[in-house]
């Protein structure tokens, strides 16, 4: 079996989660300091990288 559709569906997955649980935790730091706020949104937006690139480069795999 292809490593690939099993990829994109934890991916799409993964990544509703990850939408989820950081529009929850947002409203925790809505109210806050900017730059609590900044930071929070910068590494929340950046951050589901990783895991995307761990799973794109095991999808890849031969």
């Amino acid at each position: 079996m292809s490593r690939i559709p099993i990829a994109v569906l934890a991916g799409v997955v993964g990544f509703v989660a990850y939408i989820v649980g950081v529009v929850t935790l947002a409203d925790l730091v809505v109210g806050r300091h900017w730059a609590v706020q900044a930071a929070y949104f910068v590494l929340a937006g950046v951050l589901w990288a990783l895991p995307a690139r761990w799973l794109m480069l095991w999808a890849a795999r031969r």
